[in-house]
């Protein structure tokens, strides 16, 4: 029985760092960096590259006027700054409401072979040295372009993070509160990673890159934004993060939606380790594998399998010692609270103590379910969206 208590402490202790450890050692890593490095005053000088904002839009109609307005209101020299939609398949008009504007440069086809392919298509027609990548439903603040643009004054800044912003409402739900909260949390550690070292990927809402350093992923590539970021850090670059440059989104519809969502991201996420596994060896990649794999890969993997695992042994010991049946309980305890949460989450009744319970559970689920979808190849590389909140 020792080996099993020894066994379920250190899962319990992986959980732990996966979910909350991790960010107490970035803050505390931060910090000491932060009493050896001064910060460094800003520079006078103007500093005003051309950029492309760079759209790959599938079917998008009902949000190309609002995201071309909102472009022209970006705080950045309106000659240098380009816009290209790529709408490869749209078949709702979206190309023909995009022709009009004569300040937007449009790249159609009428085959639709998935995000990635577009991307690509439309980086090989891209001049400037930096590209911005948004989606088509985000709306970018005023001086996002900017602020992006000035970290590329570092020669070894390859990439700089927006922050993706979820707009929430005072009857927000399960979805909405869950999906809140979780980017909150996500944007603090992107900070902090940031500041350390690199970010650990980047939300494909808001990411500039240096266009040179694009590399193009693999045909069939779920989380591009992710395995663009990552494979530029893998060069020796570092991505940057502003969090005061960033894109608003409405939150998903409901749970339905977000759980699409989330299991298509768990099984690109299980893709991109297996894609990047030299960045597993921390005796050549160093801190920036300390990073990836504690930002992203023990969540990815390991824990939602030692969630399972630990509920399974917790039982088996429950008779062990009095510590057992209190773990037992608290574990009963957090998943009833998320079956409550998924139970009033259909009837439309609002428990706030179920939301980030029910979330949490629910994460962890499209885990798994993401985890069985990729190894049975049923994840089509076109992207489904999700439905957002009106």
């Amino acid at each position: 029985m020792k080996s099993i208590e020894l066994i379920f402490w250190l899962l319990i202790g992986l959980i732990f760092y996966s979910y909350v450890g991790y960010g107490i050692v970035l803050f505390l890593m931060v910090h000491i960096k932060r009493l050896f490095n001064k910060p460094t005053p800003p520079i006078d000088t103007v500093y005003e590259p051309e950029v492309t904002l760079l759209i790959a839009a599938y079917n998008e109609r009902d949000y190309v006027e609002r995201k071309v307005r909102n472009s022209r209101l970006l705080n950045y020299p309106r000659e240098k700054l380009k816009q290209v939609w790529v709408t490869d398949g749209s078949d709702d008009g979206t190309p023909d409401l995009l022709s009009v504007h004569t300040d937007v440069k449009v790249l159609h086809q009428p085959e639709r072979r998935g995000k990635i392919a577009a991307i690509t298509r439309a980086i090989k027609r891209i001049h400037t040295p930096i590209v911005v990548f948004s989606d088509a439903n985000t709306d970018i603040s005023a001086q996002a372009i900017r602020r992006m643009v000035d970290l590329f004054r570092d020669p070894q800044t390859g990439g700089v993070a927006g922050e993706k912003r979820i707009v929430t409402h005072k009857t927000e739900d399960a979805a909405t509160a869950g999906e809140s909260i979780y980017w909150k949390y996500e944007s603090t550690l992107k900070r902090w990673d940031a500041e350390l070292n690199s970010a650990v990927g980047a939300a494909g809402e808001l990411f500039a890159i240096r266009t040179e350093l694009f590399q193009e992923p693999e045909a069939d590539t779920l989380l591009d934004d992710f395995m663009i970021a990552m494979r530029i850090t893998m060069k020796g670059y570092a991505i940057k993060y502003d969090p005061e440059a960033y894109a608003i989104e409405r939150a998903s519809a409901n749970v339905t939606e977000e759980l699409k969502r989330k299991v298509r991201i768990a099984a690109g996420g299980i893709q991109s380790v297996l894609r990047l596994l030299p960045l597993l060896n921390v005796f050549k990649y160093k801190l920036l594998s300390f990073q990836y794999i504690s930002h992203r890969v023990l969540r990815w993997i390991p824990a939602p399998f030692a969630l399972i695992a630990v509920f399974i042994l917790n039982l088996l010991m429950v008779h062990e010692n009095s510590i057992y049946p209190i773990l037992l309980m608290l574990q009963i305890s957090s998943y009833a609270m998320a079956f409550i949460g998924w139970l009033t989450e259909r009837q439309k009744i609002r428990v706030k103590l179920a939301f980030i319970p029910y979330y949490f559970v629910m994460m962890n689920y499209a885990m798994l379910k993401g985890f069985v979808r990729y190894f049975h190849k049923t994840q089509s590389v076109n992207w489904e969206r999700a439905r957002r909140q009106s």
